[in-house]
């Protein structure tokens, strides 16, 4: 059974930081993709980051871009999204998944399984 588990959600002020984690049982994380993905009230899933396990190639979205590094631990199960300069609009749920398609990219509906999600509140 594939499991994603998030963690690190908390409520910042803007221009903080935080760790978002994610780790996964029932599959290896030497290779396939895995993405951060997150929603805010009212809106639909945006793909912010995302790593290949196997060559370490990673995207990013613009709005995150040279903000936010997603990054993994192999021998801790886990991935990681360092999420640096927070800002109101950063707020949302965040959830991890991962798929094994052929392709690098932030699009929803090729991942396969989705963690419950962890959520992020950016606030003064």
């Amino acid at each position: 059974q594939f499991q994603l588990e998030e963690s690190g959600g908390a409520s910042v002020q803007p221009g903080g930081s935080l760790r978002l984690s994610c780790v996964v049982s029932g599959f290896s994380l030497d290779y396939g993709t895995i993405a951060w993905f997150r929603q805010a009230p009212g809106k639909g899933h945006e793909g912010i980051a995302c790593l290949s396990l196997s060559d370490g190639l990673t995207m990013y979205a613009d709005s995150v871009k040279n903000r936010f590094i997603i990054s993994k631990d192999s021998a801790k199960n886990s991935v990681y999204l360092q999420m640096n300069d927070l800002k109101a609009e950063d707020t949302a749920v965040y959830s991890c998944a991962v798929t094994w398609g052929d392709s690098i990219a932030l699009v929803p509906g090729l991942y396969n399984y989705w963690g419950q999600g962890t959520q992020v509140t950016v606030s003064s």
